[in-house]
């Protein structure tokens, strides 16, 4: 054990604070906490996609195209990809409490920005700013559900941590562009900033203090990906997130190859998938409580083989609904599952692991988005299904290799005591 892990023990603030194990946290700690870091992540990842709905009046706004207002979706996704990785270390001493509601207030300033923003150069800086945030709440909320509840619940606080992307997708993106449809884009943002200030607020008030379990160093991700079930687990989790935002960022038009749907029909379905992912990470959650590399392995199966069904279905209404509705409950599984597994692999680096997850789905987002343009540009919606299916089955012997012990909230304390 190092000399800065044996002080780190003995401080008071260690002994105050959530240990591995949930001490030290009140009953209203443990049943607020996750839901108040599920509020950080709806925020975030809201924050991320809502210039999807609302590309065309932003452009329109700031006299560009709706290609070139796309960078606002683009460039938050880059940046979070980095600041996954030097947020943690750059912060790697203070109380994860106070990280967290910093970050959120960060992103109520980025929002006031982006609504306040005269022309784009400005519009990127806020959004740049989102990326920050974006890659700091996913570095440093994803693993602390373990530490707020009793070891027997940690895969359910982790699932409802991981719930606020699927939120995220079913009510916050579209209650932003309905906002902004209604009273302008601005006004979307504003609204966001509020929201991610109150949620700043009951950060600050709902979790208890959380020391970091051990300081994060940028030597630290070598080692890590040293490891080979940690390794491997990044690895599927590259394949299964580039295959499938190369495939989902081009559904509509995939759906819209079915004869006779309308609009309201695709809305109908999407949101259908939507509310799946959400039931998906809660069961991907207690099927990972279980085996995390299993349930990893049936997601990254089905996942595959739900995709490249979807290339002979696309005549038939009831079988491209039923499909498009499994592909949502199996990747709300994704998440929740991956996480476990990178932290019973890796249980006396938790927020490091973290931190790599982070970095690499994000950078799997943008390489999908752009794999996914250049493919349907050259071979249309089959072609992109096709791709999307391929790559996620190729994620099936990455995860069957990554064998690591049952995820175990108490290993980090272990793992440290026998160091």
């Amino acid at each position: 054990m190092s000399p800065a892990h044996g002080r780190l023990r003995r401080s008071p603030l260690f002994h105050r604070g959530a240990g591995p194990k949930g001490e030290g946290v009140s009953s209203t700690h443990r049943s607020a906490g996750p839901l108040v870091l599920a509020a950080a992540t709806f925020s975030v990842v809201t924050g991320e996609m809502l210039p999807v709905g609302l590309l065309t009046s932003l452009g329109a706004g700031l006299g560009v195209s709706p290609g070139t207002a796309g960078l606002a979706v683009t460039l938050p996704g880059l940046v979070a990809a980095a600041a996954s990785l030097l947020l943690p270390v750059a912060v790697r001493r203070a109380d994860r409490r106070t990280v967290l509601a910093g970050l959120l207030l960060l992103l109520a300033a980025a929002n006031v920005l982006c609504a306040l923003a005269p022309h784009l150069a400005v519009l990127l800086l806020a959004r740049a700013l989102v990326g920050v945030c974006i890659g700091g709440v996913w570095a440093v909320a994803a693993g602390l559900g373990p530490r707020l509840v009793p070891p027997e619940r940690a895969a359910r606080a982790t699932a409802v941590v991981f719930s606020g992307i699927a939120v995220a997708s079913v009510l916050g993106v579209p209650a932003g562009t309905w906002l902004g449809a209604l009273a302008g884009w601005r006004w979307a943002f504003a609204a966001l900033a509020v929201l991610s200030a109150a949620v700043a607020g009951a950060l600050a008030l709902a979790l208890p203090p959380l020391p970091p379990e051990a300081p994060v160093r940028l030597a630290t991700f070598p080692d890590l990906l040293r490891t080979p079930p940690v390794r491997r687990g990044l690895l599927a989790v590259a394949l299964l997130v580039t295959g499938h935002f190369a495939a989902y960022t081009y559904v509509r038009p995939v759906l819209e190859r079915v004869p006779g749907l309308g609009s309201g029909p695709v809305s109908a379905l999407l949101l259908a998938y939507g509310l799946a992912g959400v039931a998906g990470t809660f069961t991907g959650g207690a099927l990972a409580a279980r085996d995390p590399r299993r349930a990893l392995l049936a997601i990254a199966a089905g996942l595959g083989t739900v995709v490249l069904a979807l290339v002979p279905a696309g005549g038939s209404l009831a079988a491209s609904a039923a499909l498009l509705t499994v592909w949502g409950l199996l990747y709300g599984g994704v998440s929740v599952s991956a996480q476990n597994l990178l932290s019973g692999a890796a249980p006396q680096a938790r927020e490091a692991g973290s931190a790599l997850f982070a970095g690499v789905f994000n950078t799997a987002i943008a390489l999908g988005a752009l794999l996914g343009g250049r493919t349907a540009d050259s071979g249309g919606p089959a072609a992109v299904l096709a791709l999307g299916g391929a790559l996620a089955l190729l994620a099936v012997p990455a995860v069957a290799r990554a064998r690591t012990r049952r995820p175990n909230p108490a290993g980090t304390g272990r793992a440290r005591a026998r160091a």
